[in-house]
């Protein structure tokens, strides 16, 4: 038995450095090299949620969606209590329907919410789920389901989880439906409480193409860029 441990050494070894190379092509965005270590990798460890996890994320990069949707369903039934597959999964559902025409679309609505809730449901600090679902009801038509007051709800919640992801996801909602004004309050009080680069990004962008006003985009650009040199 010990003789037959120390044969699987090397061929654990060669698996495992597959593995680290995989991984470094795709921290380096090379995800056709990447695919096929993971692939390969695969075959001999075909429960590792890791891998699996990352070919379902390089299939979403190739806007593969059947792809992406059968692995991130491999991952919930592997670890059905994971909450971000459950993310991942409504999310490549949400593109597939986007891509589909609207009555193939109108059959997957339901389960790509489904996904977002279950999601929220097994971590209740799922900030990522909550955006998701803001953006669905905001581009749902209402008599398929869109709903502002759902959105607002969702953003109230972001608001108790992370203050700035409330902030800018209320803006986000007041920005879609053409009040530019409110957008650009809530954007600027995100600024303030963090000053994080999306915020100042979503205020330039606002003012350069929706405000028409391309010198107070210039301007908030500059100041994050001085802010940000010292």
């Amino acid at each position: 038995m010990k003789h037959i441990f120390f044969l699987l050494i090397p061929f654990l070894m060669w698996s495992q450095s597959n593995f680290e190379k995989a991984e470094k092509f795709f921290q380096e965005e090379k995800f056709e090299q990447a695919q096929a270590l993971f692939e390969l990798y695969l075959k001999s460890n075909s429960a590792d949620l890791k891998t699996i996890e990352y070919l379902g994320d390089i299939a979403g990069q190739n806007k593969s969606w059947d792809k992406a949707i059968a692995y991130y369903k491999r991952l919930k039934e592997l670890k059905p209590l994971e909450a971000n597959y459950y993310y991942k999964y409504g999310g490549a559902l949400g593109m597939k329907a986007k891509d589909s025409n609207k009555f193939k679309a109108l059959g997957m609505i339901d389960e790509v919410k489904e996904s977002f809730e279950k999601a929220i449901s097994l971590n209740p600090k799922h900030i990522e789920s909550r955006w998701a679902l803001i953006e669905l009801y905001i581009q749902l038509p209402g008599i398929v389901g869109g709903s502002e007051s759902k959105a607002i709800k969702y953003s109230n919640e972001l608001m108790q989880l992370s203050t700035v992801d409330g902030y800018l996801s209320r803006g986000h909602i007041d920005e879609f439906f053409k009040r530019y004004e409110l957008a650009e309050k809530q954007y600027k009080k995100a600024i303030e409480l963090t000053g994080s680069k999306v915020s100042y990004y979503k205020l330039a962008n606002l003012y350069k193409n929706k405000m028409k006003q391309p010198d107070k985009a210039k301007s908030v650009l500059e100041v994050y860029n001085k802010k940000n040199s010292r």
